[in-house]
């Protein structure tokens, strides 16, 4: 938890630096982003909101994902990770977001879906985008502790070369 609080405290930092404020879209992770963001005190200058959509419903009814991307993809796939970070920055006063959807296991994976795969969006207002899968290893605590590590750090990477431009 204490490498969480690390990086979200630079996160915030360059968040600031950078004008933005940041929306999370959860399903996997559980809210574990927002609670590392919010573990960090002034927090609400640059965090706006955390949307934790578990359940396809919740992803339909909160962030606008599409019922045909999620039958024909999944709740765990790049097109419906891209819509879940582009609904919360429509859902929200961020000009950045971050969204996530995986399979933390130990249960629920497949041979084309392993426990362990990770599906992430971040969207800016920008026009940045990033979208990618991560196939990470261990427990359920593990792998979403991966998660959230990596969605910080992918961000956190942005920003500083932005701020480098």
């Amino acid at each position: 938890m204490e490498l969480h609080e690390s990086l979200s405290q630079r996160v915030g930092v360059l968040l600031s630096a950078c004008h933005d404020v940041l929306a999370t879209a959860e399903s996997c992770t559980g809210g574990g982003i927002a609670t590392a963001i919010t573990a960090i005190a002034g927090s609400s200058a640059w965090f706006d909101r955390a949307f934790v959509t578990y359940s396809n419903e919740a992803k339909m009814e909160m962030l606008g994902v599409q019922p045909e991307t999620l039958t024909k993809w999944g709740a765990v796939s790049e097109a419906t990770a891209r819509e879940m970070a582009e609904g919360a920055v429509q859902h929200s006063r961020a000009s950045i977001a971050i969204s996530v959807s995986g399979i933390a296991g130990p249960g629920g994976g497949s041979a084309e879906k392993p426990v362990g795969t990770v599906c992430f969006a971040w969207k800016a207002q920008s026009g940045w985008e990033k979208i990618e899968t991560v196939h990470f290893s261990g427990d359920r605590t593990q792998i979403r502790s991966q998660a959230v590590y990596h969605a910080l750090k992918t961000l956190h990477d942005y920003l500083e070369e932005r701020l480098a431009e």
